[in-house]
């Protein structure tokens, strides 16, 4: 299974790559680098595309756009780097592997509050990756298992934290690249999976507490198990080529 996985920065992305070493990059269109395992290997390519939906959706187009046009495809796409994580359920240093990919801040705000794009109408703002993939990874790397929130601009008060644990409950953990990562991957017709370690409580911004060497550690230990999670999947589940599941319409809360 041949695998793509999509960093904002490249400190995440060498994270990823220590996990099994031997990688070499080669340019993408654009100008970005793609970090291409050893043939042979079951480790993944890595691209860090930059920070946000909307850098994170363009390079993974543009790497899996031309992986298909060299008769490489790839057969999923993960995103993944260190992000904030939701108390209690996501401690510093702990894995998040997404059920639920979510555009928490895609839509309106409005006098009632924030509406989602999906109920202005048009719009798309959840993937959810193949449950099977997410139970074997989540055991893997000894990860919990829920919503990952992508954002355009990082949650820095307690109000706010506070509003997105209340209209996506479970959350798990908050970062930027996610849901644009899914996008373009269902534009391919790939599933999709988001892998997070926590660098910081999401909340008030305190530098000082932030644990970002711990997290890219974490990050590094998470993809060492990936192979293996993906070697333990039920004989059943077939994910090369097949489409993300229909993405969801959250209904409002009250």
């Amino acid at each position: 299974m041949r695998t793509l996985v999509v960093t904002a920065v490249a400190a995440e992305r060498d994270a990823v790559c220590a996990a099994a070493g031997g990688h070499t990059a080669r340019p993408l269109p654009g100008g970005c680098a793609l970090h291409r395992a050893p043939d042979g290997s079951p480790a993944p390519d890595v691209l860090a595309a930059g920070v946000g939906p909307a850098a994170a959706a363009a390079g993974t187009a543009t790497a899996l756009t031309a992986a298909a046009l060299a008769g490489t495809p790839y057969d999923l796409v993960v995103s993944a780097g260190i992000g904030g994580g939701f108390s209690p359920g996501a401690p510093l240093g702990s894995v998040v592997v997404a059920d639920a990919i979510v555009a928490a801040d895609l839509g309106a705000e409005t006098p009632d509050g924030f509406v989602p794009v999906t109920e202005l109408g048009f719009g798309t703002t959840v993937h959810r990756p193949d449950p099977a993939l997410v139970a074997a990874v989540a055991r893997a790397t000894g990860g919990a298992a829920g919503p990952v929130v992508t954002v355009s601009t990082v949650t820095g008060s307690a109000a706010r934290a506070a509003e997105l644990a209340r209209r996506h409950p479970g959350v798990l953990a908050e970062a930027m690249e996610g849901f644009g990562v899914a996008e373009a991957a269902a534009a391919h017709g790939l599933p999709v999976l988001e892998i997070r370690t926590i660098s910081n409580a999401v909340g008030p911004r305190d530098r000082a507490a932030w644990r970002i060497g711990p997290a890219l550690a974490a990050l590094t230990g998470a993809f060492r198990a990936f192979p293996g999670a993906l070697a333990d999947l039920p004989a059943a589940t077939t994910l090369p080529g097949a489409p993300t599941s229909p993405p969801d319409t959250p209904r409002r809360t009250p």
